[in-house]
């Protein structure tokens, strides 16, 4: 075959060579066309496909997703980014985008349907072939899975991506109109050819399942096992899929909104390792991240996806998140605490807030360099002006 093609090549450059003897101004005036072509050809493909870039559907261009850069660096396999997302609104909610070479990973999409107007021109800036290999949904809550549905002006992640892997929830107490939507857009991906378990299956080994799964040499991520993925639980937040990230001998542990009855179930079914970064549980709840967690896996750098001081659930200023619970049991292991967005304007009586970035989307990179950085800035919340006003650092706490 290598052969042959080299024949027709040998012969056609012949036959040009025949064409331009005969007829040397035609063949110039055939060969400055081409050229015309090939050039305005490569200008249209560089402005309106590589200056572009993906587009979110309506807007065009996406805004650059990490601090003002025109482009996402580089994730080369062996390196590892891991992304908390701001939601475009006032809620509390999580979506968080780990991502190595061109595998993705995305845990949850809250906090609203219409977060997927923020959410989804973010992972397009990242997953630029349009497959998410894994997908994760913690619980039925909607500030965990709205955003997989979306609205007709802005597609959800179902509807804006393909799925390899669907791993989400066993139980559920909700028979809400966004769980059904949340399910109907999951078969839908499901029948497009994406591969559907719980946690317990995957924990199990069921029906394909796996309990660890490889995103790239040396990196993978592992379903913990904890008893409310069969057993009935009052808290819907109990129903938390548990996952343990591994880098080398690096972890990361997302553990959902899981309350305490559920972080004293995944103590006592596993081996928890000490872990570089920690997913503030439930949005930095006084009711999560409690003592039993945070003493085994003594956490380095702890993320918390919320809008704090919104009286969203409470008004109690101390238990608004991240509360001041959160904060006492936190810092005895570390002072790195990052949030991504902040509540402004916050009217008790008419239960009003509004919204601006804390941190913003927080990108923490782990590889040959370790950093964390905010989209908006790199302060720590201790040292933010919020939290001077509303919380107070505990004199054992780390310095």
């Amino acid at each position: 075959m290598a052969d042959k093609r080299k024949s027709a090549a040998k012969k056609a450059a012949r036959a040009a060579e025949r064409a331009a003897r005969k007829s040397p101004k035609t063949f110039l005036a055939v060969v400055a066309v081409i050229l015309v072509i090939a050039i305005i050809a490569g200008l249209l493909w560089y402005f309106f496909v590589y200056r572009k870039g993906p587009s979110d559907g309506e807007n065009g261009t996406p805004p650059a997703p990490d601090g003002g850069s025109d482009a996402p660096s580089d994730v080369v396999s062996g390196e590892l980014e891991i992304h908390f997302l701001e939601l475009g609104n006032k809620y509390a909610g999580d979506c968080t985008l780990i991502k190595t070479g061109d595998v993705e990973l995305l845990i949850d999409a809250g906090s609203r349907q219409g977060s997927a107007a923020a959410i989804v021109p973010y992972l397009k800036t990242y997953c630029t072939d349009g497959v998410l290999e894994y997908v994760v949904a913690t619980h039925a809550h909607q500030d965990h899975i709205a955003a997989f549905v979306g609205t007709k002006a802005a597609p959800g992640v179902f509807d804006s991506f393909d799925c390899g892997v669907i791993i989400d929830f066993d139980l559920t107490n909700t028979t809400s109109n966004i769980y059904r939507s949340y399910v109907e857009k999951r078969d839908a991906e499901v029948a497009a050819g994406a591969e559907h378990y719980t946690a317990l299956d995957c924990v199990r080994g069921r029906d394909g399942a796996q309990k660890s799964y490889s995103l790239a040499e040396g990196i993978s991520f592992e379903i913990l096992y904890q008893k409310f993925y069969e057993e009935h639980s009052s808290d819907e937040n109990n129903y938390s899929v548990c996952l343990l990230l591994t880098q080398g001998s690096t972890r990361f542990l997302f553990t959902g909104d899981l309350e305490k009855e559920g972080e004293e179930s995944l103590v006592a079914s596993n081996s928890l390792p000490h872990c570089k970064l920690f997913k503030g549980g439930h949005h930095g709840s006084p009711t999560s991240s409690n003592d039993c967690l945070l003493e085994k896996i003594t956490p380095e750098i702890v993320c918390v996806c919320c809008c704090a001081g919104a009286p969203e659930y409470t008004s109690a200023n101390d238990n608004t998140f991240p509360s001041q619970a959160f904060v006492d049991r936190v810092a005895r292991y570390t002072k790195e605490i990052y949030v991504t967005t902040l509540a402004t304007d916050i009217d008790l009586a008419g239960k009003s807030w509004n919204y601006t970035s804390m941190n913003g989307n927080i990108v923490v990179r782990s590889g040959e360099n370790f950093s964390v950085h905010g989209s908006n800035n790199d302060v720590l919340l201790k040292d933010t002006e919020w939290f001077k006003r509303n919380r107070t650092w505990p004199s054992y706490g780390v310095t």
